[in-house]
């Protein structure tokens, strides 16, 4: 059989094939139902949410006693369309192969399962209503980013998951070696001698794109990352985890305002495409996960985001009658419960927060004239808070060196990094959106854990 003679259960139920006659579909059972005369399975193959369902009208002439719930099969027949149902089409089948077989005690039977369970079956939660559908919807949620990027002219690069600096200076990286764990080569200072592993010094995976896109913003213009980065932080919370993806792009010539309307775009096309490219997903989010999901994204749509002062947003907490769990003063790190009450109670529609104290913020954002600030900026959404991080980066070579040895930072380690700042520097700016983040916001899924398939978490690398 040709591979592209068989139909998706998709395109079928959209009437998108042009041949009634002699249809092949192959997919996994999710009910069967038998009696003397006629029989009805219907089956899923992936490309839908939607079940195709196959009439089976001499129910002795196959083999249905062997076909349980996520069993796969082949069939061969024809489409028929029919009056006064959800679906009008269905499919009368002549032929039917099982390709493979399933007990019948198959772990995932018609009933609903807790997210909790589905977890722990990770290699099979994919075959639920739910999580097809956030698989599906990821995927198209990528296409997304790719597509906007496209369109504006940007370079995809691809930059390494093993690196030997960390971009948010936290220390939170994972360890990359090839050292005898028993058998430690040591330094005369006792530490360990990284000249003898593998890449002759200490590195990890990556948690963050964002300083080699730095580099190739420099020579290309417009760039962007989209790929996995690491975190090795002990935080067991549902909006973290230890392996995730990160979507980073990096202007040339691009300063904090410039930066601030291309975000606001960026979100607002991503749920626009959403809105309009995903609905089938979307429908079932909001009448499944979270119902009023779809109007929160079109209000967001609608909105124009407001930009406010890092210290005008501290003066209007301070002056606000709200009794926050964290206090609140000029210098701090600003709390979901801050960020929430900022664009829920007081603007009612999504802000951009800018110009935070230089000393909450990484050793790369441009320092402002004041001393005290940097050029970063946080948008925040009603619902979570943050959703993206960015700032212009520091592009003055002894303003970045003094920062980084006011940091006590290896300044031979990041030489490399300093380089840019002497040849040619040019203004430049860059933002780092999680897409799991941006997957849960959009779905209404509480757990980063349901937007990934296989995810990583402390104590935790199953699968």
């Amino acid at each position: 059989m040709n591979y592209f003679e068989k139909k998706k259960i998709k395109d079928i139920l959209e009437d998108k094939i042009d041949n009634y006659k002699d249809v092949i579909v192959m997919g996994w059972v999710r009910t069967k139902r038998v009696s003397k005369n006629i029989a009805f399975i219907e089956i899923n193959d992936g490309s839908t949410l939607k079940n195709l369902q196959l009439v089976i009208l001499s129910p002795d002439e196959h083999p249905l006693a062997e076909i349980n719930r996520g069993a796969s099969i082949k069939v061969k027949g024809y489409l028929d369309k029919v009056e006064g149902r959800e679906q009008d089409v269905e499919m009368k089948a002549e032929e039917i192969e099982i390709i493979g077989e399933a007990p019948e005690d198959f772990i995932l039977q018609k009933k609903r399962h807790s997210f909790e369970f589905l977890r722990e079956i990770a290699h099979l939660r994919a075959r639920t209503n739910t999580f097809g559908v956030v698989n599906r919807f990821r995927s198209k949620m990528s296409y997304a980013v790719h597509e906007y990027f496209y369109n504006k002219d940007f370079k995809y690069i691809h930059t390494p998951i093993i690196t030997s600096g960390d971009a948010e200076g936290a220390g939170e990286v994972f360890k990359v070696t090839t050292l005898d764990f028993d058998n430690l080569p040591l330094t005369d200072a006792g530490q360990i001698d990284y000249n003898q592993d593998f890449f002759a010094e200490e590195t990890g995976l990556t948690v963050s794109g964002q300083l080699e896109a730095e580099l190739l913003a420099t020579a290309l213009g417009d760039v962007y990352t989209f790929g996995p980065t690491f975190r090795a932080e002990n935080s067991n919370t549902s909006r973290h985890a230890s392996e995730f993806w990160m979507i980073e792009p990096e202007m040339a010539f691009c300063n904090l305002e410039e930066m601030m309307t291309l975000m606001e775009d960026f979100i607002k096309n991503l749920f626009k495409f959403a809105v309009e490219e995903a609905e089938e997903e979307m429908d079932f989010f909001n009448k499944w996960i979270d119902e009023g999901r779809r109007d929160m994204i079109k209000n967001i749509i609608e909105s124009d985001f407001g930009r406010v002062t890092y210290t005008e947003a501290i003066e209007i907490l301070e002056n606000s009658d709200h009794d926050f769990e964290f206090p609140v003063k000029w210098g701090i790190d600003l709390q979901s419960e801050h960020e929430r009450y900022l664009t829920e109670k007081h603007f009612q529609k999504p802000i951009m927060v800018y110009n935070y104290p230089k000393e909450i913020k990484a050793f790369y954002m441009r320092q402002n004239d004041d001393r005290k600030t940097v050029a970063a900026v946080d948008c925040l959404v009603p619902g979570v808070g943050e959703i993206i991080g960015g700032s212009q980066r520091e592009e003055r070579y002894e303003e970045l060196k003094n920062r980084m040895e006011e940091l006590n930072m290896d300044l031979e380690k990041y030489e490399w990094f300093l380089d840019i700042r002497k040849y040619g520097s040019v203004p430049h700016s860059g933002f780092g959106l999680g897409f799991e983040r941006l997957l849960m916001y959009l779905s209404g899924m509480q757990n980063i854990r349901d937007v990934i398939s296989f995810p990583r978490t402390p104590g935790s690398a199953k699968f």
